[in-house]
């Protein structure tokens, strides 16, 4: 057990592999450990279930976020007390940014799908999984909300045994998964007759322009230039939604380079571009899992170049060029935004688990079940944010 480096007045009580004890709950079957040093959780890091909880993405953001005000490094690790088999390994943070103190995975915007690694000794039912939450909770330092966002509610390894709990709940979100199967022509087939002729005829009409071409990005240089280009790209045209827009922050940016730099040798980090000469006219930045890419970056140069749909382009040819090399699942992560439709992507369901765990968490709970609740019903959601929308329209008239 390390608790060195977690802040005083924060440290929770905890057992190691051999320090399981009974008591109202009958035995205990799992001891915990939390440490908020990476260097030393990280020599177990192995199966992550999805790309974001490769070692490169955990290390990443641990690096580019510690300096944040109100952000503390919480890794949990349970095992088995009898055998000391890995149970799980929990990437967390203590967010302390707000008003109430919450103990979330180490996402802030950044991760997609959150989730534990999984060991031998991880439950299969919920009597199990309760038996292995009531263990990691009198672990946990004090805190007012449990917050455990975008997870899948099974992994390669089982079922998310966080998912199993009493109060997870489906989560608003999903993601958005294209399985091309071994054939591309075929999968490129299959898509709509409108979107393939369009694809082909963005192709010709790119290709007719001076200096095109298609690429993936192998050198590290050219790699931080396009990822540079790429977010004064998104930022301008955020912007110009009207959109809020943080990735410029300092920590958000450190974090994109340090992915890149720390991930593009090994191919985890891939960097696409469609470029005329020196101009990025698209680019899209993924990670890669063996067969397995998902997306998390998209930008193009706008207006000048909207004739030849430059974004659904890129991530045509990038999934084409992935393709070759062994890729089968394509990920285009979460968001419902028509575009990615137009690839065919099925939906991956994820849940949100949200806990109170003081009088001070119960208001946020509630408020996580009830926007699960509206989730299940389409219709009761439109009226009730319609009716939100109107409250306000109304308040702030009155204050005018």
């Amino acid at each position: 057990m390390t608790e060195a480096a977690l802040p005083a007045g924060r440290r929770g009580r905890s057992r190691d592999a051999a320090g399981s004890r009974a008591d109202g709950f009958g035995t205990l079957g799992y001891g915990v450990e939390i440490t908020s040093d990476w260097a030393r959780a990280v020599a177990g890091w192995t199966g992550a279930p999805t790309p974001f909880q490769d070692p490169v993405w955990i290390e990443t953001w641990y690096e580019s976020l510690r300096g944040r005000a109100g952000l503390t490094p919480l890794l949990v690790t349970a095992r088995d007390t009898a055998t000391g088999a890995l149970a799980l390994h929990l990437p967390l943070v203590i967010d302390e940014t707000g008003r109430r103190r919450i103990i979330a995975f180490a996402d802030f915007g950044l991760t997609d799908y959150n989730a534990p690694l999984l060991g031998p000794a991880s439950p299969q039912d919920h009597a199990g999984a309760l038996e292995l939450w009531q263990a990691i909770r009198r672990a946990l330092p004090r805190a007012d909300l449990l917050s455990l966002r975008k997870m899948p509610a099974r992994l390669a390894d089982g079922p998310n045994p966080l998912a199993l709990l009493r109060g997870a709940c489906p989560c608003p979100l999903n993601g958005n998964e294209v399985r091309t199967g071994e054939d591309w022509e075929a999968y490129h087939r299959s898509l709509a007759k409108t979107v393939r002729k369009e694809l082909e005829r963005s192709w010709r009409v790119f290709s007719r322009e001076p200096e095109t071409r298609f690429g993936i990005v192998t050198d590290q240089g050219e790699a931080q230039r396009v990822l540079e280009i790429m977010a004064r790209q998104q930022e301008a045209r955020m912007r110009s939604l009207g959109a809020d827009y943080r990735l410029d922050e300092a920590e958000f940016d450190a974090f994109y380079r340090r992915l890149v730099e720390k991930g593009l040798g090994s191919g985890y980090a891939i960097v696409s571009a469609l470029t005329a000469g020196d101009e990025v006219v698209a680019a899209l930045l993924g990670i890669r899992d063996a067969g397995t890419y998902v997306m998390i970056r998209i930008s193009n140069a706008g207006e000048p170049w909207s004739h030849c749909s430059p974004g659904r382009l890129v991530i045509d040819k990038t999934m084409e060029a992935l393709h070759a090399e062994g890729c089968r699942s394509f990920d285009f992560s979460i968001g419902d935004y028509d575009y990615k439709r137009r690839f065919k992507v099925e939906p991956l369901a994820l849940v949100d688990l949200t806990l109170p765990l003081g009088w001070r968490g119960l208001k946020g709970a509630a408020r996580a079940k009830l926007v699960s609740t509206l989730r299940r019903y389409p219709a009761l959601d439109r009226r009730v944010r319609d009716m939100a929308c109107r409250a306000i329209v109304f308040w702030r008239e009155r204050r005018a």
